[in-house]
């Protein structure tokens, strides 16, 4: 199974892709988590711009996301909304159908984010994401960087859970 990890932060030091990073080093042998760079590289969303022809970029992102079994995404709270770039990425998946249906995990470093977390989860059911997870994992003044989560007891396993759940809508969601 191919998860794509994509991070709402652009912080060198975000808790919130070193999350991201360690779901890649607590995955099983059979989980392949690529973390997806930077969301910085799209352009301002623009229905004119999608309707003469996406750009490069925006077609590789679009094309990541149909190529992957599942998404985790992680975003941290601005202003009680989703990051800028991470609701620009989601804002260029509208006019496609690559994330119709996509098993999809939400999580959060900072359990007191509520407000930008539960509306990431509505951004992405409205748009026909399967969110199937959805935690909210204890990161706030611990300074743990992606070792460091892998290596907590507490936080690794709900990290496989999130991987667990996402393997079993994988495959529930696959041709038999």
């Amino acid at each position: 199974m191919k998860v794509l990890a994509v991070s709402g932060s652009l912080r060198a030091g975000s808790s919130n892709t070193s999350l991201l990073k360690a779901l890649a080093l607590v995955a099983p042998r059979e989980v392949e988590v690529v973390l997806h760079p930077p969301l910085d590289v799209l352009p301002f969303f623009n229905p004119d711009v999608e309707e003469a022809g996406l750009p490069a970029v925006v077609a590789a992102w679009r094309s990541r996301i149909g190529a992957c079994d599942a998404l985790v995404l992680s975003s941290p709270e601005y202003a009680h909304g989703v990051s800028g770039v991470m609701k620009n990425a989601l804002d260029w998946l509208v006019g496609g159908v690559e994330i119709n249906g996509k098993p999809t995990a939400v999580i959060n470093a900072r359990p007191q984010a509520t407000l930008a977390h539960a509306a990431l989860v509505e951004t992405l059911r409205v748009m026909g994401a399967r969110v199937v997870a959805q935690p909210a994992l204890p990161l706030t003044g611990r300074k743990l960087d992606a070792p460091g989560i892998a290596a907590d007891p507490e936080l690794s396993s709900a990290l496989r859970a999130v991987l667990s759940s996402l393997a079993d809508a994988a495959r529930s969601s696959s041709p038999a």
